[in-house]
């Protein structure tokens, strides 16, 4: 497998062109979510040139940007104010130690091939906790939109802190949160392949704050403050015995959560460039390059879709692209950090509060209820879940919840495809020798159809079809048109055959092959039925079950009026 992404020099001035868009639209995110994270502005910036730099280097999906994203910032948010307010002298530096484990375990995902099962979630969970990580990102930014401190507890702890967050807003700070979203949402759409509209807004809400706010005590408008240039500082794994649990699961939530973003803005990638991305390199990719960032002291970050879809249609197409605009960002750190210290924090609020709105899945919360009340029943709980319990949480319930449903309307459908028929009825497509035989055997002939894949939940249905027929002499089990044999349904199968042989019936069993009939091997059916009991096709099995029950009643063909020739025991 090669370790690198794909790297060439054939589409050089996309790629260039790609990078350098790219970077323009990640410098005031970078900047946003690392204050947002609680991390600092310099966190935001180290986490969009590293995440970016190593993940386009060692990903698989050349034309994939990657960058601290929303619902990775809602996560190292959390993860900060909690191990702060435990350990207030290392909690930040055990804070990157989470992220670095964030990276090993997505490491570990895409060793274990597990990039195909990740997104393999019902898109009623995906919208719903999304919708849930953009609700929780509006709540954390409304303390700074109106100049105020972020109160602790999270959502819980601002709708707690309301009263007072409005009783003592900032009117200077609100004008400026409100005149960045005004941009943001007036923004015109034409304008947005030249110049992107978070730089837009980063920049007149900046100089608005500068010229016309000069004559106001500059207290009274919080910035951004001073970000040293130059080089990170080494941050080396940091734990202590009572937060090693806690540590443990916050970076399980990073590694899983940052898998799922990515490989979703891998999609959108793929939709666009009509490519096909490496799930499980990819996998591996995003984790060596948050284990490098948060080494680093820089926040997680994932593939970004909006920063994806800008650098695609700017022409940027190989991991090259990537690659140029960490280069880009590292300047602007190394040289131009000083000229972010004068941004307002109430101009960031506002960028992040709009990405929380369009994280929202709104579209899909518009029609859900339409599609399915259960569906929207499941949307609305995995977001409660999400903004009130837990990510994890969320997202576990929901999928088991969306699982059992699923489980719940396949039973119904397979167990209509469990038949027991004693006669020449319509409920199979038999041909017409195989219903004269069945009329022949008087009902004493019992073939026990089934079709389609075996779940779980059919084993219900199997015992119920075959206990309501008890009067027959031979049991033919038809497993013909079964592609799939579950565990309980093996089980089922085997309790309907054993009954069978203890009331001293015969049994055939007709059509299994492959990995069905491995399964009712191993569970020792074999042992149960003798060879010549097993055959291939139905009509074989229906003249010898036929011929059992002549046996069995000592009544001739003649007596039968039987219209074919004699068949033979064979």
């Amino acid at each position: 497998m090669q370790i690198t992404n794909t790297i060439h020099f054939r589409n050089l001035k996309g790629d260039l062109f790609g990078g350098l868009t790219a970077a323009v639209v990640a410098l005031p995110m970078a900047l946003a979510f690392g204050i947002a994270s609680g991390a600092g502005a310099s966190a935001g910036l180290w986490g969009a040139i590293l995440v970016g730099f190593f993940a386009a280097v060692f990903g698989g999906t050349p034309s994939l940007i990657s960058e601290p994203t929303g619902p990775m910032t809602v996560i190292i948010t959390a993860v900060i104010a909690e191990l702060v307010a435990n350990n207030p002298d290392n909690g930040l530096a055990m804070a990157f130690t989470v992220v670095m484990m964030g990276g090993i375990f997505q490491i570990l995902f895409g060793v274990l091939r597990l990039g195909k099962y990740i997104t393999m979630l019902p898109y009623n969970v995906i919208s719903g906790f999304m919708t849930g990580i953009g609700v929780i990102l509006i709540f954390l930014q409304i303390a700074p939109f109106i100049g105020q401190q972020t109160p602790k507890g999270g959502v819980i702890g601002v709708i707690q802190n309301f009263p007072t967050l409005i009783a003592n807003i900032n009117p200077w700070e609100t004008v400026l949160g409100i005149i960045t979203l005004t941009i943001l949402f007036l923004y015109p759409p034409k304008l947005k392949r030249f110049m992107p509209p978070q730089l837009v807004a980063l920049v007149i809400g900046t100089g608005i704050a500068l010229i016309f706010f000069r004559g106001i005590d500059i207290r009274t408008i919080a910035t951004i403050g001073e970000i040293t240039p130059g080089l990170p500082t080494l941050q080396m794994p940091t734990f202590t015995a009572d937060n090693l649990r806690l540590m443990f699961v916050n970076s399980m939530v990073l590694g899983i959560v940052g898998s799922i973003d990515c490989l979703l803005t891998c999609l959108v990638a793929d939709s666009l460039t009509r490519t096909e991305h490496k799930s499980n390199k990819e996998l591996i990719g995003q984790g060596v390059a948050n284990l490098i960032t948060g080494l680093c002291g820089g926040i997680a970050g994932s593939g970004a879709t909006t920063a994806t879809v800008v650098s695609i249609q700017a022409g940027g197409r190989t991991a090259l692209a990537g690659i140029s605009r960490a280069l880009v960002l590292l300047i602007v750190v190394l040289w131009a950090a000083p000229l972010t210290s004068v941004i307002p924090l109430a101009v960031l609020a506002g960028i992040v509060l709009k990405v929380g709105i369009n994280i929202i899945d709104w579209g899909f919360l518009q029609r859900v209820h339409k599609i399915s009340w259960k569906a929207a029943g499941i949307v609305y709980s995995v977001v409660l879940l999400t903004v009130f319990v837990d990510l994890m949480v969320a997202v576990a319930v929901g999928v088991f919840i969306a699982n059992i449903l699923t489980i719940e309307r396949l039973d119904e459908l397979q167990s209509q495809s469990v038949k027991a028929i004693t006669d020449a009825d319509d409920q199979i497509v038999l041909t017409e020798e195989e219903k004269q035989i069945l009329d022949l055997a008087n009902g004493r002939v019992l073939l026990f159809h089934l079709s389609g894949p075996m779940i779980f939940g059919v084993a219900k249905a199997i015992a119920r079809e075959h206990n309501a027929i008890g009067n027959y002499d031979v049991l033919i089990v038809d497993l013909g048109e079964v592609p799939i044999l579950g565990v309980t349904s093996s089980l089922a199968i085997e309790n309907a055959i054993q009954e069978a042989l203890d009331a001293g019936r015969d049994v055939i069993v007709v059509g299994a092959t492959g990995k069905v009939k491995r399964r009712l091997e191993k569970l020792g059916i074999s042992g149960l039925i003798p060879g010549n009991h097993w055959m291939g096709d139905r009509l074989t099995a229906l003249k010898e079950g036929l011929s059992m029950v002549r046996e069995k009643q000592s009544v001739s063909y003649n007596e039968l009026n039987q219209p074919f020739s004699p068949i033979s025991d064979s």
